[in-house]
């Protein structure tokens, strides 16, 4: 999936956050973006996801192997996301958030696989509000990584994990996303380094307020 932008601006009240973005995210290829903290990095994913509307510009999806552009109201379909901030539901078991989660995504393999995966192969039945941050960390990646999208969106992946979570992550990057379109936020290079290409946001910030 190739995702184009063009001339992407968000603004918040009367201040913009970031203007003119004109890049693409070519498919099947691994991108990053990156730059200082409260740059527009989180805000410029979630208009991508489709969480938050731009203010301008246009975004465009179009399918690898047709050329086939992607209708808006159906992009969420080939999106699979990852961040911090999405909150998991708590009253329920790892089981249960998963079963939930393939009501809207099909997945690629099955729960005990997933958990394996993730080292959550004890949890499968222990409610997440019981989950310390790491162990949902490694929830959301196992979710967003086994999903059936070929989008790939994280946020900041390796927030809360130790160093086996870590080497996790490295490792689902490595087994699955050979054929996705991968867009990481971060300042971490350990979470982007394999990155074929960045985007500075930093360089479509802009001092100017709307009158």
């Amino acid at each position: 999936m190739e995702i184009q932008l063009s001339h992407i601006g968000k603004r918040y009240n009367r201040e913009w956050i970031f203007r003119h973005v004109d890049y693409c995210f070519k498919s099947k290829e691994k991108n990053a973006i990156v730059g200082a903290n409260g740059s527009g990095k989180s805000t410029l994913l979630q208009i991508i996801a489709g969480a938050l509307l731009h203010s301008e510009g246009e975004m465009t999806f179009t399918h690898s192997t047709n050329n086939e552009i992607i209708k808006p109201e159906t992009v969420y379909q080939h999106i699979a996301y990852a961040a911090p901030y999405l909150e998991l539901l708590e009253e329920m078991t790892a089981k249960e958030m998963f079963d939930f989660h393939s009501r809207f995504k099909t997945m690629t393999t099955d729960l005990t696989s997933v958990l394996n995966t993730v080292g959550l192969q004890n949890a499968q039945n222990k409610q997440i509000r019981y989950f310390s941050s790491g162990m949902k960390q490694r929830l959301k990646l196992g979710l967003a990584f086994f999903s059936d999208a070929s989008i790939l969106l994280l946020d900041e992946p390796t927030t809360n994990l130790d160093q086996s979570g870590i080497a996790d992550y490295l490792q689902l990057i490595s087994s699955q996303t050979q054929n996705r379109t991968v867009i990481i936020c971060s300042n971490d290079k350990t979470e982007y380094s394999f990155c074929n290409h960045l985007l500075q946001i930093d360089q479509y910030k802009t001092a100017s307020v709307v009158s």
